[in-house]
């Protein structure tokens, strides 16, 4: 199963979220990869300071589930100082809906 969200990170915080990505926390890559998760990739656009994310998830209850562990609480903490979150610091995220693709 494919997914697509968008995310937007504060703009004087673009570095900080690439640092604390390019440094993820080797449990939270653990719990990621054991709830289905196959691909995971962030983009983001500098001059709106969106992120566009990219998940091949192999199930979507499996993978919600994420949102109630520790270690993920502890990472939406983590991140609440440099990127637009609710009010349990989970990311503000959009669900986007896909309008094409070209495989081969």
């Amino acid at each position: 199963m494919k997914k697509a969200i968008r995310m937007r990170v504060f703009p004087d915080k673009h570095e900080a979220y690439k640092k604390r990505h390019d440094e993820l926390w080797p449990e939270l890559q653990e719990v990621l990869k054991t709830h289905g998760c196959t691909k995971y990739n962030i983009w983001l656009d500098e001059e709106t300071h969106y992120l566009f994310a990219y998940l091949e998830i192999e199930d979507e209850e499996l993978f919600t589930k994420i949102a109630d562990m520790t270690i993920n609480r502890k990472w939406w903490d983590f991140m609440a100082d440099i990127m637009e979150t609710n009010a349990d610091n989970s990311p503000v995220s959009i669900d986007l809906t896909q309008v094409f693709e070209l495989e081969d």
